[in-house]
């Protein structure tokens, strides 16, 4: 007991004795000391050429990025950082982009190796960068933790945001194989600057930091971590200084919508549940529809047709094509000239002239010109956004009191509407996933969203390829429509509404031989 007393009653000395003991000093690979190396990664780094000296690397494809390995010198240093790191509180983090594990800001965190790093990072080592890349980098300290476990991922981007000059990562990590994934793969890019494909991955390795101006072509992606039993774990932040230059945004050419088929209700009587066509029932279906703006029509098709359909959607004779760039998409579509003739009937189905009524039966809308215009179009009224109704979950207009697009008058000198389409037949497998970007926001719609599942009959939902709907610039998702065969989706959106198709992760790969490995959907979207 004397004992202990004596330690908790320990005097001042004692106390400066441990304040003293708790800070640590960190000494950085000694490339990085000299002064000879920095003057020649000065000079590589701005005639783009490449350079190697000892434990540093600086190479110019597909951009400029540095590789230093033992940026660490002290390797206990390094295991005792690795010890404070995992012992932190760790976040979830996951949308469109990435799902990960993620610390709090590291900027005023007193672990003593935390606090070293962070002071040589963003003291000498800040200084050296600002060297090399003949700028004056600013003392803004933004740094934290992330780790990356099986499943985990970031997906194609190039790190643009106000401020933001240079990128880093110092890796952590057990012993790590590239089957492992989670590799820092860089992009090539194409004369509008976008990604186009993985030309180099740079496997985390123990101690190890890499460093990269960002810029219009430093994308780059963290691939999926493969491994059930690792951490990837690593520190990344930023030095921000004056940004670089940027080209204008390259705007992709707008999709062409199409007016429906001349195909009339033979179509529906062959193709779709006899239960949708029926009058009584569409009314049930339109009230729940503009109540919520969503519904999801189980059994859609016939099951003869919907078996047909999922069985020549398996055939080897469709072309499928690769949908990029990878930093908006990432799936495959189907040419429409190669669809078995099933396959092709299905799609004239949902551009048929008859459908686009039947779906002005189901949601109100105004899909053709024999849909009765509610009281407000007939009136001529028109109203703020904010006083309509429910979109998804958002403060939108609703379905029946939506504005369309006018051609032509009836016999009675009325204006007809002349509602288009668009669509495609998609594959989703292991690495699909859609994003969410700057363009799709600005050129956002009111339109109406049809999906039809096929071959997702063991699909589970921690495979990922859902659809989630949420508010522009806002994290919050409003809706999750998962793929569920012959389910017919259809939502309704406004124009500050988004979607995205979450990454599709290696557990759908990784399942019994019973289990499905990938599922197709008919995805079309409607425009009054």
């Amino acid at each position: 007991m004397s004992c202990k007393r004596a330690q908790n009653e320990s005097g001042d000395s004692d106390k400066k004795k441990k304040k003293r003991s708790s800070v640590e000093t960190v000494d950085l690979c000694g490339s990085v000391e000299e002064e000879e190396v920095k003057q020649a990664v000065k000079e590589a780094w701005s005639n783009r050429t490449h350079y190697s000296k000892g434990d540093l690397e600086l190479d110019c494809h597909p951009f400029p990025h540095c590789i230093i390995k033992n940026f660490l010198s002290n390797q206990t240093f390094a295991e005792n950082l690795q010890r404070e790191l995992l012992e932190l509180n760790f976040n979830e983090k996951s949308n469109d982009l990435y799902k990960f594990k993620q610390s709090d800001d590291l900027k005023k965190r007193k672990e003593p190796h935390i606090a070293a790093i962070r002071a040589a990072l963003f003291g000498r080592f800040r200084s050296w960068l600002g060297d090399v890349l003949g700028v004056e980098l600013e003392p803004t300290v933004d740094i934290s933790c992330a780790k990356y476990e099986y499943t985990d991922v970031l997906l194609c981007h190039d790190d643009e945001l106000e401020g933001r000059r240079a990128a880093f990562i110092l890796y952590l990590v057990p012993p790590w194989q590239s089957s492992d994934g989670g590799s820092l793969d860089l992009y090539s890019t194409d004369s509008n600057f976008q990604p186009e494909s993985i030309v180099k991955s740079l496997v985390p390795c123990w101690n190890t930091l890499v460093l990269f101006e960002v810029s219009p072509v430093s994308f780059h992606q963290v691939s999926e971590v493969l491994s059930q039993d690792k951490c990837r774990l690593s520190l990344s932040g930023w030095f921000h200084g004056p940004s670089l230059e940027r080209p204008p945004r390259f705007k992709e050419p707008s999709i062409l919508k199409h007016p429906h088929l001349p195909r009339d209700e033979t179509v529906l009587f062959e193709w779709v549940n006899p239960l949708y066509l029926d009058i009584s029932y569409q009314e049930q279906i339109q009230t729940e529809f503009e109540d919520s703006s969503e519904i999801q029509l189980k059994d859609f098709l016939k099951e003869e047709k919907f078996r047909e359909v999922s069985e020549a959607l398996r055939q080897t004779g469709i072309r499928w094509m690769k949908r990029g760039p990878p930093n908006k998409r990432c799936y495959e579509s189907a040419s429409v000239d190669s669809l078995p003739e099933c396959v092709s009937v299905c799609w004239e189905l949902l551009r048929s002239e008859a459908f686009f009524l039947l779906l002005s039966n189901f949601t109100g809308l105004r899909l053709h010109y024999l849909c009765p215009a509610d009281e407000e179009d007939e009136e001529g009224e028109t109203k703020d956004d904010k006083e309509e109704g429910e979109v998804a979950g958002t403060s939108a207009e609703s379905p029946s009191s939506s504005s369309s697009s006018k051609a032509g008058t009836d016999k009675g000198g009325k204006k007809l509407s002349s509602p288009v389409c668009c669509g495609e037949v998609r594959r989703w497998s292991h690495g699909g996933y859609t994003l969410l970007h700057d363009a799709e926001a600005a050129q956002a719609e009111y339109a109406l969203d049809l999906i039809l599942p096929f071959g997702c009959a063991d699909w589970e939902a921690e495979f990922g390829g859902f659809t989630c709907y949420i508010a522009n610039e806002e994290d919050e998702e409003l809706l999750t429509v998962y793929p569920e065969d012959n389910s017919l989706a259809l939502v309704y959106r406004d124009k500050e509404t988004l979607k995205f198709v979450k990454h599709v992760n290696h557990k759908s790969s990784h399942v019994d031989s019973s289990t499905c490995r990938e599922f197709y959907d008919f995805s079309f979207v409607y425009y009054e």
